[in-house]
């Protein structure tokens, strides 16, 4: 559930003010756990039946519901989303680490300004040989130290602000100075903050790996684990948006990180559990991407499944997230962008439109009310925001050389 969006919330409080952001990180927060236990709740909502991959969707009604609903359109653009922009921050983070160690005094590091498209490249070439591993339970590992990782990473951005203090000249007011820029800017700042809570759509996946019987169904022990997993998002969400706002004001990076200096070492280390963050990360969502493109493959296309079929298909999924993330390193930019246009609506709205009517709640009832509440604020952040997005990675790209 922590990804590397929470970098970016401390940039999005700056778009947005203290109180339109602490209220829209607080609703955020509370919707998308609505909607997460919606979601565990309805895995296995038809007796004896549950969603367990892409090639059983239709061997009942309530999978092609799920599957013609959330995940084949929409899971696949959140993940591919999702490995784009962490192939970006995993670059820029290798970078910070780089430039951080290498500091201007060091004789050694002279003429060594090794551009940001080979860090990502550097990034990329990992996952050439992660991606060959079969399953979830093979990435489990990774996944564990990346869960590790994005809690101590997380931990340390609001403890150095905090210890810096804050700046003498701190300035709380919107970044922008025109009218159109602040509205943009708000607009681009809800997708940062729906990226940071774009975890839903890998959950049915992991419930999928989850034993269930009728005495003991699976959303029981899923739901402990997003409980869990909920906790560790407050404790690491809420203080590194807000006190690194607090320390640095509209100064702020989109990338609280880049924005600290010191101590190095500190620094330093927190770039490093960033990138191992985002290597377990980009295993997570790739994989059903991943099952998705050799079963059309397999089923579609009548290849074989080899393991040349599997070497030559996720290395050229990698080389494609890669190239993307090479032409439009946009960090911020993309956050707005996929946080509004692929995850709001799996995160904010979709799960209500599907409890609507499968559940079919009494009309005007707390539940009805609650669900419509969540659509309307879901579609209206779904096509705001990257309306923000979009234009900052136009105004990007006008000054920006590609494949610099």
């Amino acid at each position: 559930m922590v990804g590397a969006g929470v970098l970016g919330l401390p940039y999005a409080m700056s778009e947005l003010g203290w109180g339109p952001g602490i209220a829209v990180l607080l609703l955020s927060w509370i919707i998308t756990l609505y909607t997460l236990w919606q979601m565990v709740e309805m895995h296995e909502m038809v007796p004896g039946k549950r969603f367990d991959r892409y090639h059983e969707l239709g061997q009942h009604a309530f999978g092609e519901r799920l599957g013609l609903w959330i995940v084949v359109p929409q899971q696949l653009v959140v993940e591919v989303g999702l490995n784009i922009v962490y192939m970006v921050t995993g670059g820029t983070s290798l970078k910070k680490f780089h430039d951080t160690v290498c500091g201007d005094d060091d004789h050694r590091c002279k003429g060594r300004d090794i551009k940001l498209t080979y860090f990502i490249m550097i990034f990329a070439s990992c996952h050439l040989v992660l991606s060959q591993l079969p399953n979830f339970h093979s990435i489990s590992g990774v996944s564990l130290a990346a869960a590790v990782m994005s809690l101590c990473y997380s931990t340390i951005a609001w403890i150095a602000s905090a210890q810096k203090g804050k700046s003498p000249d701190v300035h709380y007011g919107l970044r922008a100075t025109t009218t159109p820029g602040k509205v943009f800017g708000f607009f681009g700042a809800l997708g940062d903050v729906a990226f940071a809570y774009a975890g839903h759509n890998v959950v049915l996946e992991i419930q999928a790996t989850i034993p269930s019987t009728p005495d003991k169904p699976s959303k029981k022990p899923m739901w402990k684990g997003v409980v869990v997993a909920y906790v560790v998002v407050a404790v690491c969400y809420f203080p590194a948006s807000l006190v690194g706002y607090w320390a640095f004001g509209d100064g702020v990076d989109e990338n609280i990180l880049v924005t600290l200096r010191k101590p190095k070492w500190l620094i330093a280390l927190a770039n490093v559990m960033v990138v191992v963050h985002l290597i377990g990360s980009y295993q997570v969502y790739a994989m059903p991407v991943f099952d998705m493109i050799e079963t059309v493959l397999v089923r579609k296309f009548g290849f074989r499944p080899t393991l040349m079929l599997r070497l030559v298909a996720r290395s050229v999924y990698v080389g494609f997230t890669m190239f993307v993330a090479i032409t439009f390193p946009f960090f911020s930019a993309l956050l707005s962008f996929f946080g509004g246009f692929a995850f709001a609506p799996t995160t904010y709205f979709l799960p209500c439109i599907m409890w609507l009517t499968i559940c079919k709640p009494k009309t005007f009832s707390i539940s009805w009310f609650t669900n419509w509440i969540c659509i309307v604020l879901g579609v209206l952040l779904m096509v705001l925001s990257p309306i923000g997005g979009l234009r900052q990675i136009i105004l990007r790209a006008k000054t920006y050389h590609f494949y610099q």
